[in-house]
């Protein structure tokens, strides 16, 4: 199991580049960022900001999409940080969420996402390609064949097939098994019956974290629930609620929801909050001791997950790391170790 943190663009500078140094000490993998350019500051240059202060940890948006940047800024900004970090960058991939809908802008589609993926890893390798409506072919002479690993968030029956087709790893927002394990089987599907090789998919699951009390907790992190309904939203209205496309368990806790407001996006603060029971709180996020955030983490590895991604911004952030540095990420590794300790011996 891979650990990850995930920021807004609302950490203060010094802070962040204290907290990612924790973190890498702590032993987490991964720093990803959201990219929604108005509702916070720049992703891009706060992860070279961070990537100077740390030597392991991969970094990359979480996510950004086919229309916030013309694809071969994009492809230069993603080669150049894979470069300035000797290649400890991803990205997370998605249609557009908050970085376009807070502008009035529709999110892509599939089929441009697909198209996007497919020229950014091709610029990114050093390939000639000519895309879109761009006369002439691009080519980076600077590129130096690296490999841009693609991790593409999901919901839907058509993005998850997505996500299979094109993507290394599938990002779902959510940390109940159950759903994460029909959500990631749909990918995986998705990519055999397009004859590739799924054994070293990813599949994260990424929600807040919170080691404190649970009453004090649940106030923190309701914001995300709701955020994933937005999303389910989308889905329900594109598919309808009684589709057996989609688990019901993913598409009831909605009926009651009246709407969001994307200059709140992922705060607590949201007016749409309502609808969301303590029940759906404690099943989306991972909440309670250390101890119950490793027994946790263990269903949802059991369900396929092969990164937990902690949204890092409901307070508490440091105390979280240490806990996770203490008790959480030693029980996986220790875990780990044994398993290859027993394959050796056998």
């Amino acid at each position: 199991m891979e650990f990850g943190i995930c920021f807004k663009g609302f950490v203060e500078p010094e802070r962040a580049k204290a907290l990612v140094r924790q973190a890498e000490n702590a032993g987490f993998d991964y720093c990803w960022f959201y990219d929604s350019h108005i509702l916070w500051r720049e992703s891009f240059v706060a992860m070279a900001m961070c990537m100077e202060h740390t030597t392991r940890m991969r970094f990359g948006p979480l996510v950004t999409n086919p229309n916030s940047r013309e694809w071969s800024v994009a492809a230069s900004l993603f080669g150049s940080l894979a470069k300035q970090s000797n290649g400890r960058f991803d990205i997370g991939l998605g249609r557009g969420d908050s970085a376009v809908r807070v502008m009035g802008k529709k999110p892509s589609t599939l089929k441009r996402l697909e198209e996007f993926t497919h020229v950014v890893k091709a610029l990114i390798r050093g390939e000639e390609v000519q895309y879109g409506e761009c006369p002439e072919p691009v080519k980076f002479p600077w590129a130096d064949g690296y490999e841009l690993p693609v991790w593409i968030g999901a919901y839907g029956p058509k993005a998850l097939a997505s996500a299979g087709r094109v993507g290394d790893g599938v990002v779902l927002q959510i940390a109940e098994p159950k759903i994460v394990k029909w959500l990631a089987d749909q990918a995986k599907t998705a990519g055999t019956e397009a004859g590739l090789d799924m054994s070293g998919y990813k599949v994260m699951a990424a929600a807040p974290a919170h080691t404190g009390p649970i009453d004090e907790a649940i106030e923190k992190v309701k914001w995300f629930p709701a955020m994933v309904g937005n999303h389910v939203a989308d889905i329900v209205e594109k598919y309808g609620a009684d589709s057996d496309q989609v688990p019901s368990s993913l598409t009831s806790y909605i009926e009651n929801r009246k709407g969001y407001d994307y200059s709140k996006h992922g705060q607590s603060d949201n007016p749409y909050l309502d609808f969301i029971t303590e029940d759906i709180i404690k099943s989306f996020c991972v909440l309670g001791t250390p101890e119950e955030h490793i027994t946790k983490i263990r269903e949802l590895e059991e369900a396929g997950t092969t990164q937990f991604n902690i949204y890092l911004d409901s307070g508490d952030e440091e105390k979280i790391i240490a806990d996770y540095g203490d008790t959480v990420i030693p029980a996986f590794r220790k875990e780990a170790n044994n398993v290859t300790k027993l394959k050796a011996v056998s």
